[in-house]
């Protein structure tokens, strides 16, 4: 279905304490959820780099060009813009086809990008479940705005509602494995070696 590379778009915050990882404050403080974040931040540079593949980051928390000082050059950082989630989403997902991010996902590897870009060769969606009921990778062949409005974001309703959503469009769409984020405090000691 695709013939182009997909866009790899990284969404990240800037890792100010305070307003990075605010679920994590009341169990390790802000300075260390920042410190955080910038570290799984970093992680997830890392593994898109190893891709070879070219990067976009959209941004927010700080202008554009304190992420270029941040993470190093080609990267393309460019502001997130204003709205909810699924709005900042819709606009990525403009000019597919697209593979979207988040950077708090410990366990991504090359692997899951090289499987995603795979599937969008013979599916208009990939989906990549989260545990916790959310997704942690979307890619699309074509626009699908419909993925985005109204979505129940930060609830364990994302991942069946995105299915439902693609089933009642009739795009047929292909899962990665399940892997886990690191938002809440329960998740901390599964990943020992991203703590202080």
């Amino acid at each position: 279905m695709v013939t182009a590379l997909p866009r790899l778009v990284l969404f990240t915050r800037y890792p100010d304490p305070g307003r990075a990882k605010t679920r994590l404050i009341p169990a390790i403080g802000a300075a260390a959820a920042a410190s955080l974040h910038r570290r799984l931040t970093e992680r997830a540079v890392a593994t898109l780099r190893a891709a070879g593949r070219s990067i976009e980051l959209r941004t927010t928390g700080a202008d554009p060009c304190r992420f270029s000082a941040w993470l190093g050059d080609g990267l393309a950082p460019t502001d997130q813009g204003e709205g909810d989630l699924g709005q900042r989403l819709d606009r990525a997902a403009a000019l597919p086809p697209v593979i979207l991010l988040g950077a708090d996902v410990p366990d991504l590897q090359v692997r899951h990008l090289e499987a995603a870009a795979s599937a969008l060769e013979t599916y208009p969606a990939v989906i990549g479940p989260a545990e916790d009921g959310g997704y942690y990778l979307l890619g699309l062949a074509r626009p699908m705005p419909f993925l985005f409005d109204a979505m129940p974001w930060g609830t364990e309703r994302v991942l069946a509602e995105t299915m439902a959503r693609l089933d009642r469009h009739g795009a047929s769409y292909a899962t990665l494995e399940t892997l886990a984020d690191l938002d809440r405090p329960e998740d901390l000691a599964r990943w020992p070696d991203l703590a202080e």
